[in-house]
């Protein structure tokens, strides 16, 4: 059975029909055209297609159209603020955190959570906060460094 959502998506209202049991990965990637989320094993044990809905980050390929009336939903698409790449985005282009880029969006996206809630993350918080996201290319070392620098470049920006 379809149904109306009404739902802001990175920022903008969105109204769409769709059966109540679709799932969000699905409208994101084949619906609405956003695929920077990605689909890894959809049983929401790798973390590839975090989004973060109202500001905390869930596991797209676990989120029913249903649970998305009122919702606010943050994809990669909408990590940037205009031109302007996002803090983390920074850090990960700069300290080469991205590998093949499967992974990139939600560990983006679930270190963008981080950071909004605790912008001086130990390396202890941001290991636990990404436990969740797997990446087979890397050792994590170069994700972790990343994390660390933009939560610098938060706090410095936060400073002035």
């Amino acid at each position: 059975m379809n149904q109306k959502i009404q739902f802001t998506l990175n920022g903008k209202s969105t109204t769409m029909e769709a059966p109540t049991h679709r799932l969000l990965l699905d409208l994101l990637r084949d619906e609405i055209g956003l695929t920077g989320t990605k689909e890894g094993c959809g049983t929401g044990d790798c973390g590839a297609c975090t989004v973060l809905m109202n500001g905390k980050p869930v596991n797209s390929c676990l989120v029913l159209s249903g649970e998305l009336e009122g919702a606010s939903i943050v994809t990669i698409e909408g990590l940037k603020i205009g031109p302007e790449l996002d803090a983390v985005q920074n850090a990960f282009v700069r300290d080469g955190g991205a590998q093949c880029g499967y992974c990139t969006p939600g560990m983006l996206m679930m270190s963008k959570a981080l950071l909004d809630e605790n912008s001086n993350p130990t390396e202890d918080d941001i290991r636990f906060a990404l436990s969740g996201n797997l990446c087979r290319c890397t050792g994590y070392a170069k994700i972790i460094q990343a994390v660390q620098d933009a939560a610098a470049m938060i706090r410095s920006k936060n400073v002035q």
